[in-house]
Order: C-alpha cells, then structure tokens, then sequence
C-alpha cells in the first residue's frame, strides 16, 4: 500500500500566493498575497467553539456560513459531498472531508474556488470536489476520483464545464496538479484549447496554527483580502480589455456534468 499519508490536522490556516499567467492572445500575469482556511466539515462547528474570532454561521470577524458553499438551497455539509462521493461509487470509503476556502473576513467573502478533499481510512485522498463560483452568482462542481501517494503531487484533466471568465472560451480542458494540504498546500492548473496552454494558475500556501492570536494578525496583515477578492477580479479584467483581449458573451445555460478527459483518467504522478 506504500507509505500511510499522515492525517491533516481539524483546522489549519495557510498563507501564500494566487498567481495567474495568461499566454495569449496578450502575455498578462498577476499575484496576490493572500490566505486561506481548512476545516474539517464533520468538526467545523466544535473547531468554532474553542475560538473567539471565528464562527459557524453567525457574525464574527471570520466566519463560514453554509449558504456560502455547496449547490444553491442545499448548503454544503459533510452529507452533500458525501453523495457526490456515492455517485462515483467511493461512498462506503469516505471517513473524513476537508474544506479549504476563503472565509468571511468581517462578513463578506467571494469563493472563486473551493477545495473538498475527500479521505479514506489509511487518510489517504481519494476523491477531489473543486466548487467554483463565478462573479454572476452561478456555482459548479468539478469531481475527480483520485490516488494519492506520499510525497508527489495528485494530477487529473476535467473537461471544462463551466463560465468563469470573459476573456475564456466556454469549452476547453483542465489540468490539475494538486497537493493536498499537510505543512503546505498546492492547488494549479492549467487551462488548454486547441491551440494548448491560454491560462496557468495555482495557490501556494504555507500552514499556520489556528488560533486567534493568528487570525487577529491575518487580520491586520490582510485587512481587506475578501474583498480584494472581488477588487482584484475586475481589475485584472479591465487590463485585459484594455490590452484588446477579446470577450466571449456568457449564455446563461446549464452546464454539463463534469467528465475526466478521455485517456487522462485521475491518478497519482508515480
């Protein structure tokens, strides 16, 4: 079986960097400090009650709200991800779920991408839920069942599925390489058409104890970060226009079920 993966820790902070790199048709790049939060979605509410800045479903300096997360009038919960588990057949092997996200920061927060990461007994990360949210209100949900193996990173292709940006095709395939969260954190990908790579992009993060002591730091060093968030969508989509990047109209329909990239199926790089 190899190596036993360690278990995560029930809650732990991570600060790093989003980087974006678009190829063509105009080079463009961007980076941003920023941080995020892992929980364990079985405990999140036991985590909140032994800390005084952040909360479950109420006010507070930070705060996950479950409206925020999951299909629009399920919220997420242990249970909604466990059935996407259940449709791909991994039901009976989940044991444990984590979440990493950005979380309220004095009630506002903007998720363009969430990570499930979905544990087996041996801890091991069986299955990836990627929950993305575009600035119209609509959300999606990428699956991909995977094996992880200590110490080298987790790849798979999805076939794109969904609206995101403007200055984006609406179809394409999705590469991923992901390492999922221990004493750091590694989300990217790369987006590719028919003529290959257009957009790369990752979050890197280094873990940070979850205490109040550090989210009153994050919170002074951060002050604004979640709305940056949103700041940060618009104004890197304004110097793309103003570059001549064409737009592509967003037809509000919905979209088709994810699907790995046929001959790409999920597995461990060896």
């Amino acid at each position: 079986m190899g190596r036993r993966v360690g278990r995560p820790q029930l809650g732990a902070l991570y600060v790093g960097h989003v980087v974006h790199k678009r190829a063509r048709p105009k080079r463009h790049s961007l980076r941003y400090g920023v941080f995020t939060l892992l929980v364990d979605l079985d405990t999140v509410e036991a985590t909140s009650r032994g800390l005084k800045l952040f909360s479950v479903n109420r006010f507070n300096l930070f705060s996950l709200y479950a409206r925020d997360f999951g299909p629009v009038g399920a919220p997420s919960s242990p249970s909604f991800v466990r059935r996407r588990a259940e449709a791909l057949g991994l039901g009976n092997r989940v044991e444990g779920i984590s979440m990493l996200c950005y979380p309220r920061l004095l009630g506002f927060a903007f998720n363009p991408l969430t990570g499930y990461y979905l544990r087996d007994a041996d801890e091991r990360v069986i299955m990836l839920v990627y929950e993305v949210h575009n600035t119209f209100g609509e959300r999606h949900f990428y699956d991909a069942v995977v094996e992880q193996v200590a110490g080298v990173p987790i790849t798979h292709s999805l076939a794109k599925a969904f609206y995101v940006s403007p200055f984006n095709a609406p179809s394409g395939n999705y590469r991923f390489a992901v390492r999922p969260p221990a004493d750091t954190v590694f989300t990217g990908l790369t987006l590719s058409d028919a003529e290959g790579g257009l957009v790369a992009a990752y979050f890197q993060g280094e873990r940070r104890e979850l205490t109040d002591a550090q989210l009153l730091k994050l919170a002074i060093v951060y002050p604004f970060m979640t709305a940056k968030v949103v700041a940060g969508i618009y104004w890197e989509a304004l110097k793309l226009w103003l570059k001549g990047v064409p737009l592509t109209l967003h037809l509000r329909r919905a979209p088709p079920a994810s699907r790995p990239i046929a001959g790409s199926e999920p597995k461990a790089v060896p």
